[in-house]
């Protein structure tokens, strides 16, 4: 652990937010300077996240962390939902610190909250900082990967992705995001409310195409969404219950699709993998059986942007980073 390095603050300390703090003390370039979430306020860093950490105690609020990282970075995972999370953004904001959120609507927020989104993105410009969401999903695998792969190609005229995720393997919180175990009845009804699926496929999107050189100027996008029923019994859930969720997030220009982006999240997925396909000349295909680690990489993204980060101003994306560290 460095004492001389960036200074980060770790904002939010669920299963993500322990793993970026864990990511951000092995670092050396680094400076682990606090650690906020009001759900374990008082409690020692150390005992929460049973690593070689600083024994920092966790505070209850932001404004004394953002004074310890001032001129650093916030690594800050707390909400997918960019309404949400947004009075945060921008106290950090105010405070002189850069962003590096998990906020799955942060990569792209644009989409769906365009006023907001200039407020903020003016606001980091007037403090000299920089605001970021990245991740594996969006972030990474079905935005930032196909644009790379982009770099090789002539004219690309569409884009097809791929991620297909063992849930069972995965945490309580992401099978039930996926209504593992529910009768499809109470799949649509949850549905409907908004509980279920993965937030930001259509911001993947959008970074996809803009990635790959479609004028998204007139784009528009459309999200799907069923329930996979098992059909025998598996692990976790019963035949004829819900096994997981299929979504797809597509961009048009026209009348012409140019962006396919599909997640299948399900528990017993025997082809787990991440598959990016690119119609250009050349054409390209990847395809990484078994697929990017969730929870692990998304905390290293995270960590991993945060010196780039600092050289960035205003509300960017991940194809504003670098293509290597």
């Amino acid at each position: 652990m460095g004492s001389s390095g960036i200074p980060v603050v770790v904002l939010g300390l669920g299963e993500i937010g322990r793993a970026i703090a864990r990511a951000a003390a092995s670092r050396p370039d680094l400076t682990l300077a606090a650690a906020v979430d009001p759900a374990f306020a008082g409690r020692r860093l150390r005992e929460l996240v049973g690593a070689d950490v600083p024994d920092l105690p966790v505070l209850a609020s932001d404004e004394e962390a953002f004074r310890a990282a001032h001129g650093g970075v916030v690594l800050h995972a707390t909400g997918s939902r960019f309404d949400a999370v947004l009075p945060q953004l921008e106290a950090a904001v105010r405070a002189g610190v850069c962003v590096v959120s998990t906020c799955e609507e942060l990569a792209y927020p644009w989409l769906k909250h365009e006023e907001a989104a200039d407020r903020l993105d003016a606001l980091a410009d007037e403090r000299n900082v920089a605001v970021l969401g990245t991740g594996v999903n969006p972030g990474f695998v079905l935005d930032r990967l196909p644009a790379v792969l982009a770099q090789v190609a002539g004219p690309v005229r569409h884009v097809r992705a791929t991620r297909v995720i063992d849930v069972a393997t995965r945490r309580l919180a992401l099978r039930r995001k996926a209504g593992v175990g529910l009768t499809e009845e109470e799949f649509e009804a949850a549905d409907e409310r908004g509980e279920l699926g993965h937030v930001g496929l259509a911001e993947s999107a959008m970074l996809a195409g803009r990635g790959c050189g479609f004028d998204l100027e007139e784009a528009e996008v459309d999200e799907e969404s069923a329930p996979l029923v098992a059909e025998e019994d598996g692990p976790g859930v019963k035949r004829g219950r819900v096994a997981g969720i299929h979504q797809v997030a597509r961009v048009f220009v026209g009348d012409r699709e140019v962006v396919r982006l599909e997640l299948q999240m399900y528990a017993g997925a025997e082809d787990a993998r991440d598959e990016v396909e690119l119609d250009a000349e050349p054409p390209v295909r990847l395809i990484v059986p078994g697929g990017i680690s969730g929870d692990l990489a998304t905390a290293n993204a995270v960590v991993n942007a945060a010196h780039a980060v600092t050289e960035l101003r205003g509300l960017v994306t991940v194809l504003d980073l670098p293509a290597g560290r």
